[in-house]
């Protein structure tokens, strides 16, 4: 999962790496351990992972500088500990509940719902999203005198988990204390308030993303990650200037896909 590799890192006198460093810093070595981790609890560092869920929405800056302290002192970005994969399935998992329970959804159709948004909404479109940006990255983003180094797969779908979270605590819990009172309503107030959530849930998503690639030092040009927020506040615009309630739609889908 390491989202660099470098010809030059831990070589021997002769510029190569040695048979054992090579066989633990490949990629697949890296998953494996990561993998085997989720298995063993209590070698998961638990506070740490709150202590990024919380900095990811007060400063999400500190959280990649530490990804920084990582790589320098166990050379990698990428997280080698489960323990935030874990804490964000457990938030997914009871967020989800909760919305089923506001939207009046049976037992089975909660299930649905969660199978939904576990599956499609946060590892389907985040497997897409990882893909689409592991490719952009490493075809426009990498500096010409950096050509031994690439953006891992690993390491954009570990950035695309950093910026769902906080997409997921504020359309999928606190959004949950407005839906059925304030959003869904006819109300022009409903959809302000309803759209408004949506427009800081996904800006968070784009800044959030933006930060995990302009981490990498040989990346250049990474402030382009930032021009979707035009094409967002527009369709913020837009949506307030035609009465079009994002929310309501989005609970009318889900509500049709559980049936």
């Amino acid at each position: 999962m390491l989202p660099t590799t470098s010809v030059n890192s831990r070589s021997q006198g002769n510029g190569a790496l040695s048979p054992r460093d090579a066989a633990r810093h490949t990629a697949g070595a890296k998953r494996y351990k990561y993998l085997r981790r989720l298995f063993h609890f209590r070698q998961m560092d638990f506070e740490f992972a709150v202590w990024q869920m919380l900095y990811l929405f007060t400063s999400p800056q500190r959280v990649y500088r530490n990804f920084h302290y990582r790589k320098q002192t166990k050379d990698q970005w990428a997280r080698d500990d489960p323990a935030f994969l874990v804490l964000l399935s457990i938030w997914l998992c009871v967020s989800t509940i909760g919305f089923g329970f506001v939207l009046d959804m049976g037992f089975f159709e909660t299930v649905k719902l969660l199978l939904w948004v576990v599956f499609i909404d946060c590892v389907g479109v985040g497997l897409l999203i990882a893909t689409l940006m592991w490719f952009i990255s490493n075809k426009y983003l990498v500096k010409q005198q950096n050509r031994d180094y690439d953006v891992e797969w690993g390491y954009a779908f570990d950035v695309h988990l950093n910026a769902f979270y906080p997409l997921l605590v504020i359309l999928h819990f606190i959004q949950l204390f407005f839906i059925n009172y304030v959003i869904i309503s006819d109300s022009v107030f409903g959809y302000f308030v309803g759209n408004t959530l949506w427009l800081i849930a996904i800006g968070y998503y784009i800044y959030v993303t933006f930060l995990g690639y302009s981490a990498l030092p040989f990346l250049k040009n990474t402030a382009v990650l930032l021009y979707p927020f035009a094409l967002l506040i527009l369709l913020y615009l837009i949506s307030l200037a035609c009465g079009w309630n994002f929310t309501k739609m989005l609970c009318s889908f889900y509500k049709y896909r559980v049936k």
